[in-house]
């Protein structure tokens, strides 16, 4: 369905992203952001789904700038290849990822004509968070247990539009106290939890919880189809 396309960030940098197109006009764009694992077969595959229900959908690849081409799998050695990438990502300038999503923002709303929401999975539910605080063009985000988004420094930062936030209740990244805290302190951020491990929206994890994944997705179909109509 979708297919590689590139992207110029604000420095001029280029940057591929996965792009997936729905049958006739898009009734708005749905930036997809990756995990720790690249834009891998599971990443399209969810853009391929936001692009089912008429979404135009994109997949900036955002280890790009510290390692081109990354496209993992789910074992312990990808975990710790990919955490690698992550730890080198974070430590680029603050404006370094952001630019190349707020790139995909860019071109989502240009091609679609409509308006943009974001979904990020695990690191990428951490850059939702963020772009949801500090970046332009979006009107919803959506940020599925985003690892670091229940610290003080980011639950510091203010969203500038709506945020559907889902988290694990099993999930040893982000312990309940921390997403409970994040809650009081965000009460405008619709927060649901479940009864499962981080990871679980992934059909290519150990950890996937289809009951999960399912009401998550209705939630977050629901969401955006009241914030991007």
């Amino acid at each position: 369905m979708g297919k590689m396309i590139e992207l110029q960030a604000a420095d001029g940098t280029v940057v591929p992203a996965y792009e997936a197109r729905p049958v006739g006009v898009p009734k708005g764009a749905v930036v997809v952001i990756q995990e720790i694992f690249g834009v891998n077969r599971h990443i399209r595959a969810v853009a391929d789904g936001y692009a089912a229900e008429g979404y135009l959908a994109v997949a900036p690849a955002a280890f790009h700038r510290v390692k081109p081409g990354v496209e993992l799998g789910y074992t312990d050695a990808d975990m710790g290849e990919g955490f690698g990438y992550k730890t080198a990502a974070e430590a680029l300038p603050a404006s370094g990822v952001m630019q190349d999503i707020q790139a995909a923002i860019d071109h989502a709303a240009q091609v679609s004509g409509g308006k943009v929401g974001i979904v990020g999975y695990c690191w990428g539910g951490l850059l939702t968070w963020r772009a949801a605080c500090t970046l332009s063009g979006l009107s919803a985000a959506v940020p599925y247990y985003g690892g670091g988004v229940t610290t003080e420094a980011e639950t510091a930062r203010e969203p500038r539009v709506p945020v559907l936030a889902h988290f694990a209740e099993e999930d040893s990244w982000i312990p309940m106290d921390t997403v409970q805290a994040f809650q009081k302190a965000h009460p405008e951020v619709m927060v649901h939890t479940y009864a499962a491990h981080h990871g679980f929206n992934c059909d290519q994890r150990g950890s996937w919880h289809a009951p999960s994944a399912q009401l998550a997705r209705q939630r977050t179909l629901a969401f955006f189809k009241e914030h991007l109509a």
